[in-house]
């Protein structure tokens, strides 16, 4: 039988429909609020979504919203309500539910209600990965008004230390709903009026304006004057500094065109405390989308990422969930997992901050430095138990806490907390 989710904070109402479902053979999981939901969505992998309207953390119009705006919504969901509308029915219906159950439930209606909605086939697109997917991060919903405004006052977009599938990421949340697509790195033909006019109103996009050729540099000229035209919205990533195009013999004009407006992608290594936010979306992406085996995290693998250096910014922690994704031998992710991959990384990308730049700094900015390094050399090793990091640096706890905050290196209460 199914494997059915019930979003309810009405215990009452979430024991009663288990008990019904149960006796008709399904699985049931449970969950009181959208926060919980979530969870279980992830875990579960529900076959069937039977949730309520009004609940007190997250409605679930808005819930089913999130989930269909980030192609979770893979899964039919009935909407439940006890102060019923035409409206509630009809909103719920047009983001993505199948059928509208009002309370109190008939016994007869609800399980004909399952029975239908069971039958029926969810035709996901398969939606791309956009920022919308990552609204609980303050980070990633920064940059995503950051990048509205800047696309808002502008038809030329540059993504600064950029490139690849995070680049991809920002500029699909660019993408207006069922509008054209452009990728000009992925091919070398020349681009014709009649390319332009079928992109008409759509996104042009380039992963990394290093990668592309002379021909490429000749179509990316021709688009740029046609923007207007055509009604396109150029965004292009570059992850070295601009100076990389002139001394490879770019035309001037055409970097000085692409370098006016840019929004720089914040720097990951400062905010690692949103890692664990950020990879169970990206990996659920990669299994909904990519086919790549189910798999979740667990605690341990979500500390370990967390603790992490990430010198190789998004583009790393990327390929990082993607290689575990298709390494792991268990559903479940473990730190185990994420050292081995990591540990693999260290071998080739040197972690330690040579000495001579140092020499380069001022004093304050040298120390700063320094104190950071070391700092999260004893947070990996002690893996944030705050206890022995404080032990092997021989700081008072108090203190330990108020220095790391300093560096912004605030990464190990809630690790200890969670120890304890």
């Amino acid at each position: 039988m199914a494997q059915i989710l019930v979003v309810d904070d009405e215990m009452g109402i979430r024991e009663l429909l288990s008990e019904i479902l149960t006796d008709e053979g399904h699985s049931v999981a449970l969950a009181e609020n959208a926060a919980a939901a979530r969870k279980a969505r992830s875990e579960k992998r529900p076959d069937l979504v039977l949730l309520d309207i009004w609940m007190p953390d997250t409605d679930g119009i808005s819930l089913l919203k999130e989930w269909s705006s980030s192609g979770m919504l893979t899964m039919p969901v009935v909407m439940m309500s006890g102060h019923g509308t035409i409206d509630s029915a009809v909103e719920a219906t047009r983001v993505g539910a199948v059928d509208f159950l009002e309370k109190p439930i008939a016994l007869q209606k609800l399980l004909q209600t399952v029975k239908k909605a069971l039958k029926h086939e969810v035709t996901s697109s398969k939606p791309p990965l956009t920022l919308d997917a990552f609204s609980r991060s303050p980070l990633l919903k920064d940059l995503k008004k950051r990048l509205e405004q800047a696309a808002a006052n502008t038809s030329v977009l540059l993504l600064k230390s950029a490139s690849g599938s995070i680049a991809e990421i920002c500029a699909r949340t660019l993408q207006a709903p069922k509008t054209p697509w452009l990728d000009l790195s992925s091919s070398s033909a020349p681009v014709t009026q009649e390319m332009l006019e079928n992109a008409s109103g759509g996104v042009v996009f380039i992963a990394d304006l290093t990668l592309l050729g002379r021909l490429q540099q000749k179509n990316l000229a021709f688009v740029l004057e046609r923007l207007e035209k055509y009604n396109l919205q150029l965004v292009a990533a570059m992850s070295r500094p601009m100076s990389a195009l002139a001394e490879s013999g770019w035309e001037p004009s055409l970097v000085a065109r692409l370098g006016e407006v840019w929004v720089a992608l914040p720097q990951l290594s400062g905010h690692a405390d949103e890692v664990p936010e950020i990879a169970p979306l990206v990996l659920s992406h990669l299994v909904e989308r990519h086919g790549v085996p189910p798999r979740r995290f667990s605690s341990a693998a979500l500390n370990a990422l967390r603790l992490h250096h990430w010198q190789g910014e998004w583009v790393e922690l990327l390929s990082t969930i993607k290689n575990l994704a298709i390494s792991a031998l268990e559903d479940e992710i473990s730190g185990e997992d994420v050292d081995n991959i990591l540990q693999r990384d260290s071998d080739t990308v040197p972690r330690s901050v040579p000495a001579l730049p140092l020499f380069n700094q001022t004093l304050r900015e040298a120390r700063e430095a320094f104190e950071r390094q070391y700092f999260e050399h004893h947070l990996k090793n002690e893996r944030g138990n705050m206890t022995r990091v404080a032990e092997k640096t021989g700081l008072e706890r108090t203190h330990l806490y108020r220095k790391l905050k300093q560096l912004g290196l605030n990464l190990g209460r809630r690790l200890d907390d969670a120890e304890q």
